[in-house]
């Protein structure tokens, strides 16, 4: 039982990392210089900080928890709190998706209205917006495939949303890789950057969904956004 459960513990970085991201996002979105989110400024930071502290309480209490558990009544214990921190996760990264996508049409009207302020501010919103795509759809990436931290280690490779390079070798030490926060992060990234799978392909309709939406805010931001502060500056 808890070699099977392992997975929780051993990637506890994985969970910090992605609490970390977040903690990332909250400072972008107060640093945006247009006002560009719904409400005032402060409202969406203090949503996230507030799914984003119990969040990390319970992911502590579960890693903590793990060490000691012996039976059946641990574990289940421990399943509860995992659902706890996956509902709250996607909770959470809804939020900060709705808020980010709010800012790039708010930026997006601005612009076509003359109204978005001058070009270096347009570039540094545009450029805050991108970067909060990228952590954000990492996020989408890391909480999704496989049903998500908490069960990736449980769930057969025929099953996963998305092929990494390492799943292809045939190499026997290759054979229980399982990717990591970072490796999602990447993922975003190339697809944020290239607008389409570089060195991972997504398997199920899901990951191909989510790569489509992160491409096409990227592409929109980087086309419109940060051409016309190009020509401004110009």
């Amino acid at each position: 039982m808890r070699h099977q459960h392992a997975i929780f513990h051993h990637r506890a970085i994985d969970f910090w990392s992605a609490r970390a991201a977040v903690l990332v996002v909250i400072c972008l979105q107060l640093l945006v210089i247009n006002d560009l989110s719904f409400g005032p400024r402060w409202l969406a930071p203090v949503i996230e900080a507030a799914l984003l502290v119990p969040l990390s309480i319970a992911t502590a209490w579960t890693q903590m928890a793990t060490q000691n558990a012996v039976d059946h009544e641990h574990w289940y214990a421990i399943g509860r709190f995992r659902v706890f921190i996956r509902r709250t996760a996607l909770v959470m990264t809804g939020v900060i998706s709705i808020m980010n996508c709010g800012s790039l049409v708010f930026l997006v009207q601005r612009l076509l209205e003359g109204h978005a302020g001058a070009g270096t501010t347009l570039l540094v919103d545009a450029l805050n917006i991108w970067v909060t795509n990228v952590i954000v759809f990492a996020l989408w990436f890391w909480s999704t495939d496989r049903g998500g931290p908490p069960t990736c280690g449980l769930v057969k490779r025929a099953h996963a949303d998305f092929l990494f390079p390492q799943m292809t070798l045939p190499d026997r030490e290759t054979r229980d890789w399982l990717p990591g926060f970072v490796d999602y992060v990447f993922l975003a990234f190339t697809n944020a950057t290239a607008f389409s799978p570089t060195d991972t392909l997504p398997l199920s309709q899901r990951a191909k969904l989510l790569m489509m939406a992160e491409a096409m805010i990227s592409l929109l931001t980087i086309a419109l956004v940060a051409a016309r502060a190009v020509n401004i500056l110009a």
